[in-house]
């Protein structure tokens, strides 16, 4: 019993996992491209905390959405504050936009972001419940550029990482009006069906009927297909900027679709709405929608986001509008492996730094920044003090060469350079090692 007690505490919790050096380096590459690709487009980092008010993302998620339903990690502190770990990054960003009065700065905002988010969801393939991600938000911008900008810059990550090709799925929610008509529409048409429809869109038709479009129950399929189409109820002013949005991406040949059954969960959102997915689960423009098929899109959406202009009006009483997305890391990651994309691995070590005795390793880190800022990649073990096991990690990791510093050589200023292969030997003084070094690489 005690042993299987001990078991469990030495595993991580359930949907949470430890990311090894050899998985890292995806993580690694994956945001160095995004971030160096954002910050192109004029986005500027910003970090918001893991724990937010709870407040902060019921107003605006919507009470009964999946991630406040039934996915977020909430706890009391001592103090009495209801927090929770945050489930995705949009809310904070703006909580953070508002508080610090970033709206008295040149609008709009552009912003990224990156790290860990929490959600008990059902562990599976490429999901986790604390899942990475990078986000884009352009805050204070009511043009169509703004969607364009996330979801160009977006694209150009996944081309840049080799996730290609890709087809955008777009729709348009409308604004507050012309999604109140659609609403009571798509009502009417559901309340003929009722009785063929899930338990849980028996709850949506009364709590948050869009979300009626996003069931994923083989028997709404159905029923979903011949539902009345959001495009078909925009005001004016909605369908001339969701066509602004299109022209902009036909414009930058930015693969899309319109996707009339594509919702998003989230209450803040409106108007454009978005998701990314690879050409191996994308469905035809031309093919209705089965629930196989949506299925499969919702397993395998790697970015999505859209416009949320009513968002900061949940949180306080000015309206910003805005648009921003997101790209979930591990799908990413997930789907780069399956496309065999390989990862340019970091320059290997060519050098292997010995040091013998005191005096030697007092020298040691000297060493070491000598070659860091020459930038020829070293390794070393100055734990260690026999010869032999030192050179025994040297041939483990087949490096080619051996730098050996003992006491001879720390007071004569010279360092030992060692052919691994021949076994050959040379001494060099110790101001020109790193000459010696680039010569022997070349």
């Amino acid at each position: 019993m005690k042993n299987n007690k001990q078991k469990n505490i030495l595993q991580a919790p359930k949907g949470m996992r430890d990311i090894l050096p050899e998985e890292y380096i995806y993580y690694a590459n994956v945001y160095e491209k995004a971030e160096e690709i954002a910050s192109y487009y004029g986005f500027h980092p910003i970090q918001t905390p893991h724990l937010e008010k709870i407040e902060i993302f019921t107003g605006a998620l919507g009470e009964t959405s999946d991630i406040v339903e039934k996915q977020m990690y909430t706890l009391k502190t001592r103090g009495g504050d209801h927090l929770a770990l945050r489930p995705e990054g949009t809310a904070p960003v703006m909580r953070a936009y508002i508080e610090h009065g970033m709206f008295t700065r040149p609008q709009p905002q552009m912003l990224q972001y990156k790290g860990s988010f929490f959600r008990h969801e059902r562990p599976q393939k490429g999901r986790f419940r604390e899942l990475q991600q990078f986000g884009l938000e352009i805050i204070g911008e009511e043009s169509p550029a703004a969607e364009a900008t996330v979801i160009k810059a977006l694209a150009v990550i996944l081309e840049e990482l080799k996730i290609t090709p890709f087809t955008v799925h777009i729709n348009s929610l409308g604004d507050k009006e012309c999604k109140s008509a659609y609403k009571k529409e798509l009502l009417s048409y559901y309340r003929k069906k009722s009785g063929k429809v899930c338990d849980d869109c028996k709850r949506r038709m009364k709590e948050n009927p869009l979300r009626l479009l996003d069931c994923k129950d083989e028997k709404c399929a159905e029923i979903k297909k011949d539902a009345p189409q959001m495009l078909d109820y925009l005001c004016d002013p909605c369908s001339k900027h969701f066509k602004e949005v299109l022209e902009f991406l036909d414009a930058t040949e930015v693969p899309y679709f319109l996707d009339n059954h594509l919702v998003r969960g989230l209450d803040y959102y409106s108007r454009t709405v978005f998701e990314f997915f690879p050409e191996n689960t994308q469905s035809k423009p031309d093919e209705q929608e089965n629930s196989e098929n949506k299925e499969k899109k919702s397993a395998s959406a790697i970015a999505s986001g859209g416009r949320y202009d009513y968002l900061a009006k949940t949180m306080s009483r000015k309206d910003f509008p805005a648009a921003g997305g997101a790209m979930g890391i591990e799908r990413v990651i997930q789907v780069m492996k399956e496309k065999g994309v390989r990862i340019k691995p970091k320059k290997e070590p060519k050098v292997f730094f010995i040091q013998l005795g005191q005096d030697a390793k007092h020298k040691s880190f000297s060493i070491i920044e000598m070659f860091r800022k020459a930038h020829l990649p070293l390794s070393q073990s100055i734990s260690k003090d026999n010869l032999r096991s030192q050179l025994k990690i040297a041939s483990k990791l087949k490096i080619p060469y051996a730098l050996i510093l003992g006491q001879k050589e720390v007071i004569d200023g010279t360092i030992i350079i060692k052919d691994m292969e021949s076994m050959e030997q040379e001494t060099v003084p110790y101001e020109k090692v790193i000459e010696f070094i680039k010569k022997k690489l070349k």
